[in-house]
């Protein structure tokens, strides 16, 4: 699925459309159609309790009401081993299914204490094997 980018990925302001291709249920990637710039990404659902509100200039700027279809995923940086891995929760990235939009979405970190910039992924699989 090919997406409009409604407002610039931090560091990816030139980058105005990506396709986001699914890997399996836990990982997507998401490719530039603009250069070779590429991100893996991981479904947060999948891993921890995660929930947040859409601020509503998200909401109006990816066209989202109720009836949309939603999809979040969260930004990851990939070691070896997996449970090394990183990943963004703090700053969402928002997809729009039916206006073919996303935004990534910096969340307020005072609203939001348990989610950080670059948690490991072994911390939440330690928490489901005990």
């Amino acid at each position: 699925m090919v997406f409009t980018v409604k407002s610039p990925i931090p560091g990816f302001a030139h980058i105005t459309t990506m396709e986001l291709v699914k890997i399996d249920d836990f990982f997507m990637r998401l490719e530039s159609k603009d250069d070779a710039t590429s991100f893996t990404l991981l479904n947060p659902y999948m891993l921890r309790e995660y929930a947040f509100e859409i601020p509503p200039y998200y909401k109006s700027l990816l066209e989202i009401t109720d009836e949309s279809k939603i999809m979040v995923f969260n930004i990851m940086i990939i070691a070896n081993p997996i449970e090394n891995s990183s990943v963004n929760f703090i700053a969402p990235l928002v997809f729009n299914a039916e206006s073919m939009t996303m935004a990534q979405i910096l969340l307020d970190s005072d609203k939001h204490p348990d989610l950080g910039i670059s948690q490991s992924i072994g911390s939440f699989l330690q928490e489901e094997e005990a």
